[in-house]
C-alpha cells in the first residue's frame, strides 16, 4: 500500500534502487571472472609459476604505473637502452600491472606509453636467443597472450601514445589498446618476417579486428613501415598528435583521452565491458552481457541523479 502511494517517478526511482542492487549482487563475480580468465592454463602445457621463474632470469628495464586522481593510469616501459624492449622480468611486470589495473576501483583510463620518447622494439633479443628452444617460444607466447588479452578486457579506456618506433612486440601491444595515438616521425612496423617468424602475443588476430584481413595481410607480409599519415588513412590509429616532446604528447594524450573518460568511474567501466563483449562473444552471449552489466548501472548513482535532475540531451 505504501509502495502505491508514491508519485510515478518515486515508484520508479524504488523499483530502480531494487533492480539495480540486485544485478550488482548477482554479476559482480561474474564480470570479474570473465575478465581475468586466462587463454592457457596447464590443461594446455601452460605452468605459468615455472614460466614467470624461467622469465625472471633475464632482467633489465622495468614496467612503471602511475595512477592519477582523474582516474587516468600512465603504463610506462622503461628500458630506453633498448628503445624499451621487453626483458623477462619486464613481461612478469607487465602483468602484475595489468592484475593491478583489473582491481582499480577508481580507473577510467589507461595511457601505455614508453620512456624517452620511443615506445617499444618487442622483445629483448639477449633473452629470445636464450630461450630458442620451440617450447620456450611457445611458453612465452602464451603468456604475453594471456596477459595481453587480459589488458584488452580491462574495464578502462586504453590508449597506446606511439612516440618513436613500435616494432615487432611492440606493435603488437598497441593493438591490444582500445585507441592508439602517433607523434610526428613515429612509426609502427610488423617486422616478425624478417625475423623469420609471425606475431605471436596475439597482434594478427587483434590487427584483422581492427583493419580487416587484406590490411593485415599486408602489413604482415610486407613488414611495411606505417608512419602517421598512413596509419591514420588506414584506420589503425585515431590521431596525429602535433608535438614529438615527450612532455607534450603525454599532456596531449590525457587531454585527449578525458574527452572519453569524463563521468562517473561506474559508467564509463560499464561502457568498456559493453563493448569488450560485443567484441569477443557471439551475438547471443553479448546481448546476455550487455543486460548484465546494464542491470549494474540502472539505479546507480549516475541513474537515479540523471532521473532526479531530468537530464536533458543537447
Amino acid at each position: 500500500m505504501l509502495y502505491a502511494c508514491l508519485s510515478p517517478f518515486k515508484q520508479k526511482k524504488e523499483m530502480a534502487v531494487l533492480l539495480g542492487k540486485s544485478f550488482r549482487h548477482i554479476t559482480k563475480s561474474r564480470l570479474l571472472q570473465l575478465r581475468m580468465v586466462s587463454l592457457y592454463n596447464h590443461t594446455h602445457g601452460f605452468e605459468e609459476d615455472a614460466v614467470k621463474e624461467k622469465l625472471q632470469q633475464f632482467p633489465g628495464g622495468s614496467v612503471d604505473l602511475s595512477k592519477e586522481d582523474n582516474g587516468i593510469g600512465i603504463l610506462t616501459l622503461n628500458n630506453p637502452k633498448f628503445m624499451n624492449a621487453f626483458t623477462g622480468t619486464m613481461m612478469v611486470e607487465l602483468q602484475e600491472k595489468v592484475a593491478e589495473l583489473e582491481n582499480w576501483k577508481n580507473g577510467k583510463g589507461l595511457i601505455v606509453r614508453g620512456a624517452e620518447n620511443t615506445f617499444c622494439s618487442g622483445s629483448d633479443l639477449n633473452a629470445v636467443m636464450v630461450l630458442s628452444r620451440p617450447q620456450d617460444g611457445m611458453d612465452m607466447c602464451m603468456f604475453m597472450q594471456n596477459t595481453l588479452t587480459r589488458l584488452m578486457r580491462l574495464p578502462l579506456i586504453t590508449v597506446a601514445l606511439i612516440q618513436g618506433k613500435a616494432l615487432g612486440g611492440g606493435a603488437e601491444l598497441t593493438t591490444a589498446c582500445d585507441f592508439r595515438l602517433m607523434t610526428p616521425e613515429s612509426e609502427v612496423r610488423f617486422v616478425h618476417k624478417q625475423m623469420g617468424l609471425v606475431p605471436g602475443w596475439g597482434g594478427a588476430a587483434r590487427l584483422v579486428q581492427i583493419l580487416g584481413s587484406s590490411p593485415t595481410l599486408k602489413l604482415l607480409s610486407g613488414a611495411t613501415r606505417i608512419d602517421p599519415e598512413s596509419a591514420l588513412h588506414m584506420g589503425l590509429i585515431e590521431a596525429v598528435l602535433p608535438s614529438s616532446s615527450e612532455a607534450h604528447s603525454l599532456e596531449e594524450t590525457c587531454t585527449w583521452l578525458k574527452h572519453y573518460t569524463n563521468g562517473p568511474v561506474e559508467v564509463i567501466q560499464a561502457i568498456k565491458r559493453v563493448v569488450s563483449g560485443g567484441r569477443e562473444l557471439h551475438l547471443e552471449a553479448a546481448l546476455r552481457t550487455e543486460k548484465e552489466i546494464f542491470g549494474t548501472v540502472w539505479g546507480g548513482p549516475a541513474n537515479l541523479q540523471a532521473l532526479a535532475q531530468r537530464t536533458k540531451h543537447k
